[in-house]
């Protein structure tokens, strides 16, 4: 219920919110019958003249009665209640005149189904797919001759030569790779078929080593046709990738399986976000993920959920979430980054929804209004499922095409005010009086309620607009 008054009409919207707020209470009591009816109930003047009046009450501060007409407290004409009028509306039921109704800006909505999502929003780090890294290092030790490459971040294609490194060890084997061809080209026409398989398998041994040390065949066959050892050797780029670490400079010394270089290829990030705890049982494997960057508003990147890291972090007590992501032409995703990560998994495919702001939250239930028509609100208790942006999905207490109050909020302003409102205001058994009648501040609150806040009880009134009893208590 969303209230648009102003001036008067504010303190109109209030008064019966405390109504309706009073009305979760008595709902959730069993009671018989009616419990309000409008005393504004339309009637030609012929037919009001004639009948007998009760009592006079105000319509802006429920609980307020006099024996004969005035003005209440805020200034405002006593409205009379005739007899006969007949309570109208089940039990529980507030009577709102559809003037306030007009006044106050009651606006109402229909219960649907419809597909419900849940919006999970977090922060992404852009990092390197590690399992696209990789680490440039020689098998054998030498000195680093020529460095082709020479600073992080720099761009390499696959087969670029990285440096070049001098190996007395590597030297040492391509001498005796010349020698064992030369022995093989030696005894190729000897009778003896032992030393000619054996020169061979020499030749076969050495160039298998040589392999192994991650020598390529065309630099063997260069090798071979050359007739000549070479001083160095060359290390070639694996993969079109960008540099990442250089770990050894022109003119040192690199240890067998010492990194020179490290590579990585970011066609392909990974993005690491942290989501908080109770969001866990929205994620899973391979759902879609959104992506936007704050340099680049316009673009949206599209991945999806590669790992649910299972175990949350004791800090923040987050849970992180890894994302693949495809980068594009001129690698605008750089590692390094943040972003704006969306993930929207389905909660229900046909879930009844209502507005979270329909919602009366009182800690351990929950209500909506509903709007019976003629200006007659009652509550009704709900049981909630999972919140998904603006709506709540309805497990029970509500059906499709029911119309409830969409705008709820102001019923609870706090829960100072709710008490207060308890401890002014009760109902009357069925058939007495209108259903309302007022308790005095220096009464006993009733069982369970506190007392009012100091400097928050109802003002005391006049003897002429005292408020009394209908049963003379």
């Amino acid at each position: 219920m969303t209230i648009l008054a102003s001036g008067g009409s504010r303190i109109g919207a209030a008064l019966i919110a405390a109504a309706l707020v009073f009305s979760l209470s008595a709902c959730a009591r069993p009671h018989a019958g009616n419990r309000t009816a409008n005393p504004q109930t339309s009637a030609s003047p012929a037919a009001t003249q004639h009948r007998k009046i009760l009592y006079w009450k105000s319509s802006m501060m429920p609980g307020f009665r006099s024996n004969k007409p005035g003005k209440d407290t805020m200034g405002m004409d006593l409205v009379p209640v005739y007899a006969g009028e007949v309570p109208s509306g089940p039990a529980g039921t507030v009577a709102v005149s559809p003037e306030t109704v007009q006044q106050i800006g009651v606006k109402t909505t229909v219960v649907k189904r419809k597909l419900l999502r849940r919006d999970v929003r977090t922060i992404g780090r852009i990092d390197y797919d590690e399992s696209l890294v990789t680490d440039v290092a020689p098998k054998i030790g030498g000195w680093v001759e020529e460095q082709y490459v020479n600073f992080p971040g720099q761009m390499v294609r696959k087969g670029q030569a990285l440096g070049t490194i001098y190996s007395p060890e590597l030297v040492a084997t391509e001498q005796e790779y010349l020698n064992a061809l030369k022995y093989r080209g030696q005894l190729k026409n000897t009778p003896l078929e032992d030393a000619s398989s054996g020169a061979q398998n020499l030749v076969q041994a050495v160039e298998t080593r040589l392999r192994y040390w991650n020598i390529t065949d065309a630099q063997i066959r260069a090798l071979k046709q050359r007739g000549k050892i070479t001083r160095t050797m060359v290390l070639y780029a694996p993969f079109t990738g960008i540099v990442v670490k250089k770990n050894v400079f022109q003119g040192g010394y690199v240890n067998p399986g010492q990194a020179m270089y490290r590579l990585a290829n970011i066609a392909k990030i990974w993005v690491y976000a942290d989501v908080y705890e109770y969001e866990t049982p929205w994620l899973h494997l391979g759902q879609e993920a959104t992506m936007t960057l704050s340099y680049d508003p316009g673009a949206t990147y599209h991945g999806r959920v590669i790992y649910v890291y299972p175990y949350l972090k004791r800090e923040t007590r987050t849970l992180e979430v890894r994302m693949e992501f495809r980068n594009g032409p001129r690698f605008e995703l750089k590692p390094g980054m943040w972003a704006n990560v969306d993930l929207r998994p389905d909660v229900a495919k046909q879930a009844l929804v209502v507005p979270v702001e329909a919602v009366i939250q009182t800690g351990k239930r929950n209500f909506v209004v509903m709007a019976l028509g003629n200006g007659h609100f009652a509550p009704r208790q709900v049981e909630l499922g999972a919140q998904a942006g603006n709506d709540f999905e309805v497990l029970s207490g509500l059906r499709a095409g029911d119309r409830i109050v969409n705008s709820a909020e102001f019923l609870i302003n706090s829960e100072s005010a709710l008490q207060s409102a308890f401890n002014k205001m009760t109902w009357e058994p069925p058939g007495k009086g209108t259903g309302v009648k007022a308790v005095k501040p220096q009464e006993s609150a009733p069982s369970g309620v506190p007392p009012p806040m100091p400097g928050m009880g109802m003002p005391q009134h006049g003897p002429e607009n005292q408020p009394q009893r209908p049963d003379g208590e």
